[in-house]
């Protein structure tokens, strides 16, 4: 089928930056989108941000101007982090399979911890 494999995640101080990438692989066709999203203990799971095939981009609120995704890789920039920024990020992708069949995917998740 599709894998997604994330990597980057880690400890860092609050300010602090990290880089998330998201590498897919096996029986894809196309991807139309891909997306980071966030759990937090006790919280649910959120949209981080997203990126279509085409560039258009969204983020929440709370990480505009600090966190930027590109497509390659999915990779997230995350800068001036913050100790609510604490989570655990998954990769999501939209992909439309070799069989054609457009599916949405998810990694194992990176944990994230912003702490001084």
């Amino acid at each position: 089928q599709v894998q997604l494999v994330e990597s980057g995640g880690g400890v860092v101080q609050p300010g602090g930056s990290l880089r998330l990438s998201c590498a897919a692989s096996g029986s894809i066709f196309s991807i139309h989108a891909m997306a980071w999203h966030r759990q937090a203990p006790g919280k649910e799971r959120e949209l981080v941000a997203r990126i279509s095939a085409g560039g258009s981009t969204n983020y929440v609120d709370s990480v505009k101007g600090r966190f930027t995704i590109s497509i390659d890789n999915a990779y997230l920039q995350m800068n001036s982090l913050k100790p609510e920024d604490t989570a655990v990020y998954y990769c999501n992708a939209e992909i439309t399979t070799r069989a054609r069949i457009r599916l949405a995917f998810w990694g194992q998740g990176t944990q994230v911890t912003v702490s001084s």
